[in-house]
């Protein structure tokens, strides 16, 4: 049997999402910074939808750069 060498979730698509101080999710007020692993690119959000766009966009540009890897070296 061959195990599939490329992970499902690779870590070169982890983000890190930190919520805001004054972030009240179970209010719909969401608010905070995502940072992609990887790279270090960050930005602030203050609501769900400009978070998602962000990541929609930053996801996206990060995949269709050859350049960069699939696994980031140890």
């Amino acid at each position: 049997m061959t195990l599939n060498p490329h992970p499902i979730h690779p870590a070169a698509g982890a983000y890190v999402l930190r919520l805001h101080r004054d972030a009240c999710p179970a209010e719909g007020l969401l608010m905070g910074r995502i940072q992609h692993v990887t790279s270090g690119d960050w930005a602030d959000f203050t609501s769900s939808t400009a978070m998602l766009a962000w990541l929609t966009q930053h996801a996206a540009q990060w995949r269709a750069d050859p350049h960069n890897p699939e696994e980031p070296s140890p």
